[in-house]
């Protein structure tokens, strides 16, 4: 049983193929149109994902060694994200389907990104979270506790009130006039600074909810009185407050994640999305698996970008459970309520 997958919720145009549950290929074309910007322009996104899309998904069959009348479903990102760059998405997939005669299965982006945990590159690859499991979301858009009961079950227990953990990263980047997308610039940068140099501020709210707005505005106020008395005090310092800004978003999310894996008492605990592939965030994972002996699940570097690998690996599950979307199914650019 073939699944076809496709990705388009930003900027990145992304197919894949799953056998079974087992991934075949995954094939993502990313936009570097974008970075002279500094972030993503949606226009511009939607009209390199038509462009895209068509080679993308021959690629993502050919890799995989079948044709495109092997497929028995396509599964689609139906939402969040960009609005026009869904719809290429969507409008190609119920087009595919249409041609083929095969069911649809429309995915949640989020969901794809908790779920790319269980992605399998062979039949022996088992290492995946047992039910029910915290999974941390942090991406560009999102900073979400999860407590994921089953595939289809997930409830969030904490979230962002205001900016998400890797938007507040790249705005950082962009006072520093690092560049876009900031994440990959600062944790490289990061990696040889001391991230004892500089304090931010760290929000002080209750329950399991984030918020990054006052560390980003302490990031910003603290840089313009250190450049009166030094105007090139960023390019002399860029490392030191690269890894200083790194460890305070790492501390504010590790610390309500350990509150709710002590208060819940599950002790698998993923780590999912975008920011995901930061070294701080990883090795901050790794030390509270030894100090108190969780079980983590860390996504490889290719599974925690926007990828069609994750929209099929859901899709194979609500396959399984015949759970199909019908044709006029619209796109959402937000969570649905």
């Amino acid at each position: 049983m073939y699944i076809l997958a496709i990705e388009s919720s930003c900027d990145d145009t992304s197919a894949a193929v799953l056998r079974d549950g087992i991934l075949l290929s995954n094939v993502t074309a990313s936009q570097a149109v974008h970075e002279a910007y500094g972030g993503v322009v949606p226009e511009l996104a939607s009209r390199a994902h038509q462009q895209n899309i068509v080679p993308v998904v021959d690629q993502a069959l050919k890799r995989a060694g079948i044709e495109r009348t092997d497929i028995n479903a396509v599964a689609f990102t139906r939402g969040p994200g960009l609005m026009g760059s869904l719809l290429v998405g969507v409008s190609f997939a119920k087009g595919l389907a249409r041609s083929l005669s095969v069911p649809m299965i429309d995915v949640n982006h989020l969901q794809g990104h908790v779920l790319a945990h269980f992605i399998k590159e062979s039949e022996d690859d088992n290492d995946q979270p047992e039910f029910p499991f915290i999974c941390l979301l942090v991406s560009g858009g999102n900073s979400q506790i999860i407590k994921v009961n089953s595939y289809k079950d997930m409830e969030i227990i904490g979230q962002t009130i205001d900016d998400a953990a890797g938007e507040a990263i790249d705005k950082c980047s962009k006072v520093m006039g690092l560049g876009y997308p900031g994440g990959p610039i600062i944790d490289k940068l990061a990696r040889v600074g001391n991230p004892d140099a500089y304090q931010f501020a760290k929000p002080s709210i209750a329950g399991y909810d984030y918020s990054f707005s006052g560390l980003k505005t302490s990031f910003l106020y603290n840089l313009r009185d250190w450049m009166k008395d030094d105007p090139d005090f960023i390019e002399h310092h860029k490392e030191d407050l690269a890894a200083s800004l790194e460890k305070t978003i790492v501390d504010i999310l590790m610390n309500k994640l350990r509150k709710a894996v002590k208060d819940t008492g599950i002790t698998q605990v993923a780590v999912a999305g975008g920011v995901s592939a930061n070294n701080g965030l990883r090795n901050a994972f790794r030390d509270h698996a030894k100090r108190y002996g969780w079980k983590i699940f860390i996504p490889k570097f290719s599974y925690t970008t926007d990828n069609a690998a994750m929209i099929g690996i859901t899709g194979y599950f609500k396959y399984l459970d015949n759970d199909f979307a019908a044709i006029d199914l619209p796109a959402y650019a937000r969570m649905e309520k």
